[in-house]
């Protein structure tokens, strides 16, 4: 797998593109110089790991043949910063899943801790670095 990153502006603005071809935004917040005209790489991370897990468990939950009419995804993460350096790496990570249908809860969490444990690549990228728990709730 390969990303390229195009430099947009003469600021911190990035244009990231990777095998999809889709585009994504990458900016520095203001108070740095950035123009907040794209996301944070940081929150990337976190939108990256929502969006794996996402995928494993909407493809399980169609094989347990759950109807899933809506899902939201927070991703939550907690950084500290480490001791000499200027580097503050997420340590604890939340992901919570909020579903809309008519689904089992059983199956539900079945579906994510099968993602979180077995399926989703994002989630061990983290492993060993960060402590990360889920939720769900079924609306």
């Amino acid at each position: 797998m390969q990303v390229e990153l195009i430099r947009v502006d003469d600021a911190f603005h990035f244009e990231a593109q990777g095998m999809s071809g889709v585009p994504v935004q990458i900016d520095a917040a203001e108070n740095v110089g950035g123009h907040n005209a794209g996301s944070r790489p940081m929150e990337l991370l976190l939108m990256g790991l929502g969006g794996c897990s996402a995928i494993d468990v909407l493809l399980i939950m169609k094989k347990q043949r759950q109807v899933v009419e809506d899902l939201k995804i927070s991703v939550s993460g907690e950084r500290v910063k480490i001791e000499g350096t200027e580097m503050s790496p997420f340590r604890k990570i939340n992901v919570h899943f909020k579903f809309k249908g008519n689904i089992q809860e059983d199956k539900a969490q079945k579906a994510i801790v099968m993602s979180m444990e077995k399926y989703c690549s994002a989630t061990a990228q983290f492993l060993g670095s960060a402590e990360i728990t889920h939720s769900f709730e079924i609306e």
